[in-house]
């Protein structure tokens, strides 16, 4: 094994911290926007960056789930419930609050301290990927339903309960406004 450094990094480097880049840019744009439909298709770049780094980490399993269950059915889910519950499409000035400066100032705030302990815990921490054999399947698969199952079928529950409370909404109101016009 060579001696790496951080002054000297591969070209996986360069594009895993572009990747990081793109991620943490469109968060921040996905938070700032004043368009919701815009804000989803933002968390669309965000999550498929994140996937990337999934990549390039020799996770492909991983990735391709990302992109499945994150990009393909979260964000479909949120633009199907936008629909359904007949959001504002356009500018929204009701999504802005007075309290951006403490939000951001909280955030930032959050961001340095885990910025720090990420570094000092991790100074001298390097991953050898070449020397490392790969995962197979089976022990993948045995670790995610064996551990993992919980988490994966609570938020199922969670986006089918997400989705059962948009098409209420939207019955609901649809349902007002037949009642307003008799």
């Amino acid at each position: 094994m060579t001696d790496r450094s951080l002054l000297s990094p591969t070209g996986l480097d360069i594009i895993f911290g572009l990747l990081g880049v793109l991620a943490i840019g469109s968060a921040l744009l996905v938070v700032t926007t004043r368009q919701i439909v815009h804000a989803a298709l933002w968390l669309v770049v965000c999550l498929g960056a994140v996937a990337g780094c999934f990549l390039l980490m020799t996770a492909e399993f991983v990735a391709w789930m990302q992109v499945l269950i994150y990009v393909g059915a979260v964000v479909v889910l949120l633009l199907f419930g936008l629909m359904l519950t007949q959001a504002p499409i356009g500018r929204s000035d009701d999504l802005n609050t007075t309290n951006s400066f403490v939000a951001l100032l909280i955030a930032l705030s959050a961001t340095s301290v885990l910025v720090v302990l990420l570094f000092d815990g991790f100074r001298t921490a390097m991953i050898d990927v070449e020397g490392t054999s790969p995962t197979t399947a089976s022990a993948l698969g045995e670790s995610l339903f064996r551990y993992w199952v919980l988490p994966f079928e609570a938020l199922s529950v969670l986006l089918l309960s997400a989705l059962v409370g948009a098409i209420v909404l939207s019955r609901s109101e649809s349902a007002l406004s037949v009642d307003a016009e008799d």
